[in-house]
């Protein structure tokens, strides 16, 4: 039996292994082909609502989707690589040590938080990056609120005014309410600190004044122009020598890739992302493919993905479909995905739709929340159903997300 094997149980390894079984089953082959997905844990962090109020639908099981279609799911942490032997060594939680050989190998291993390079902000911050981060924040954030008055404990500070940021700040009052209620929301300080001087830097001019208006009227203090140079127990120190007392530091400092991608000796970008062709194949590798955050790709002409499920899921039904197809000796699609669009929270102010790169304000205001929601808690789930509903999902040509 040949084996395509996918490391990552995100949205770019979940869609591969779907858009691969589906290549899989329509093709007959004469000869088996078995599916493997690897994941640290055996569900998927619905990652872009990590900033909303805790809950547990904020990740999905793995195994409702994969197993109608025979994948088998295999919770571990990978360790290592070999390309000569073309073999994945796996530890499980117990300690057990397994080895998987591969005929094709995807890579979908996804990206990790850049840590804040402060003295403090491993030991005292918190964040919303994965599903225990957020669960350990919204538990702070409890006993915080419960915890007798001190100086600080109802300041609440982000690090970071990037896209998740910007969400995090403008919803946390609504955070502070659900642990206690508006009296104590409106009393609290909610401060974000960006290090450039704009917020916002990566969204363009186009959305930065309804962000503003947002951040304005949700009372977020902003910082611009602003960088941290430690994190305390109970305190925050600027690099201007300011000391602002807090309880509560919350990181969102960006993403890199994760680290295994650098080890396959292939290059890389600025972001530790392993550079793929136009097929989502490593370079200098032909057995192995990579899709999601971990891999840079050519979105069109002159753009390269981002780090988000809206290029995730698309590169991951290719590099799936390719894998496949590659095994099975039919040609090859080319990845492309020329349409972006954004939809950014923006708390009780609304939220706000661009199309394009250039983030052409389409809608902003309370009407968009609605459609925010709507991505958030339907579109970017993974199906589930019936093997044949599964596999229509499944079909590379199926659009995703839906047209707006």
């Amino acid at each position: 039996m040949e084996n395509i094997v996918i490391l990552g149980g995100g949205f770019a390894g979940l869609w591969a292994a779907l858009t691969a079984a589906r290549e899989v089953a329509h093709a007959k082959a004469t000869a088996a082909i078995g599916i493997t997905l690897v994941s640290r844990d055996l569900f998927l962090t619905v990652r872009p609502r990590l900033y909303e109020a805790f809950q547990e639908g904020l990740r999905a099981p793995l195994a409702p989707t994969l197993t109608p279609l025979n994948v088998q799911l295999v919770a571990a942490e990978v360790t290592a690589v070999a390309l000569d032997a073309q073999r994945v060594s796996l530890r499980h939680a117990d300690g057990r040590e397994e080895a998987l050989a591969y005929d094709r190998l995807i890579l979908a291993t996804g990206s990790e938080q850049i840590p804040l390079a402060v003295p403090g902000a491993s030991e005292f911050g918190l964040n919303i990056d994965t599903f225990a981060g957020a669960e350990a924040f919204d538990a702070h954030l409890k006993r915080t609120i419960e915890a007798p008055d001190t100086p600080g404990r109802l300041t609440f500070v982000v690090v970071g005014g990037g896209f998740t940021g910007i969400e995090l700040a403008a919803e946390m009052r609504r955070r502070i309410a659900l642990h206690s209620n508006a009296e104590i929301a409106r009393a609290s300080r909610v401060l974000l600190i960006e290090q450039a001087n704009i917020i916002g830097p990566d969204l363009g001019a186009k959305p930065r004044p309804h962000i503003e208006a947002a951040l304005l009227g949700a009372q977020v203090e902003v910082r611009l122009g602003t960088r941290v140079a430690r994190i305390e127990r109970s305190a925050v120190v600027l690099e201007n020598g300011e000391r602002i007392p807090v309880a509560t530091v919350v990181l969102t400092t960006g993403l890199r890739a994760q680290s295994l991608g650098a080890s396959l000796g292939a290059p890389t970008d600025l972001s530790g992302r392993v550079v793929v062709d136009a097929h989502l194949r490593v370079a200098s590798q032909p057995a192995v493919f990579a899709a999601g955050d971990v891999a840079h790709a050519m979105a069109d002409a002159t753009h390269a993905t981002l780090m988000s499920c809206q290029h995730a899921v698309p590169a991951g039904k290719h590099a799936g479909y390719n894998a496949a197809r590659d095994l099975l000796g039919l040609p090859l699609r080319t990845y492309s995905q020329p349409q972006y669009v954004t939809v950014l929270d923006l708390g009780d102010y609304g939220a706000i739709f661009t199309q394009g790169w250039d983030r052409q304000i389409d809608q902003a205001g309370p009407e968009v929340k609605a459609l925010k929601q709507m991505v958030n808690t339907q579109w970017i789930y993974p199906p589930t159903g019936s093997a044949e509903a599964l596999l229509i999902a499944a079909d590379i040509d199926a659009p995703w997300p839906p047209v707006v």
